[in-house]
């Protein structure tokens, strides 16, 4: 092509250009991604509308920021650690780009030992791990409750850091940051979170996410 053919077709070519590189940018944020939010009564909603629940406030935030998130909250009321373990695996029998593990709750509440809270983290990410390779990994802290003594709360405070440093994941130090033991933000059991409670997880969490 002569220099005279292509100064009259620049400015179309330029325009062109430009196109192209917007649509690049739409599928980009068209392809989206799938995090799944692996938790108990916190993440499940418990009290509440599920779509007051912080992993349906996250993907509301996306939505409001024009970016493609699909959550999937797989809350369970009760749930255990264990019970965590028990379920990964049907969880991600689709893939999902992120893995939001919030589980250990009920274990502190049982008294269960901190050693089997440890194991059963450590399995869920090493197993998601398997099934999804790639998969990004984020694991929220919990805080046994007072009455269960002062040794028992720092061993169970301990195993969130360890299982993170041990597998190199990303840690949340405590989920209930800010929203715990203050009555205005929870439900009358003083447990579970009301829906300005979720708002604060929601808020929190999206700052761990990152996008």
């Amino acid at each position: 092509m002569n220099a005279t053919v292509s100064g009259q077709y620049s400015p179309f070519l330029k325009a062109f250009g430009a196109v192209i590189g917007m649509l690049s940018l739409f599928v980009s944020a068209a392809s989206g991604q799938r995090i799944v939010f692996l938790g108990d009564s916190l993440t499940a909603g418990y009290g509440l509308d599920p779509a007051f629940a912080y992993p349906a406030l996250v993907e509301r935030t996306a939505g409001e920021r024009g970016l493609s998130v699909t959550v999937v909250n797989a809350g369970l009321s009760g749930d255990t650690s264990a019970g965590g373990r028990r379920r990964v695996d049907w969880i991600l029998r689709e893939p999902a780009d992120i893995l939001f593990v919030a589980l250990g709750g009920n274990d502190a509440l049982r008294g269960l030992p901190p050693k089997e809270t440890r194991a059963n983290l450590l399995s869920i990410i090493l197993r998601a791990r398997e099934r999804v390779p790639g998969i990004r990994v984020i694991l929220a802290g919990m805080l046994a409750p007072p009455n269960m003594g002062e040794t028992y709360q720092r061993e169970f405070a301990a195993v969130y850091a360890e299982v993170a440093e041990q597998v190199g994941v990303e840690l949340m130090p405590f989920l209930l940051d800010e929203v715990a033991g203050r009555p205005e933000l929870n439900l009358p059991d003083a447990i579970h979170p009301n829906a300005n409670g979720q708002e604060i997880i929601a808020r929190n969490v999206w700052k761990v996410l990152d996008f």
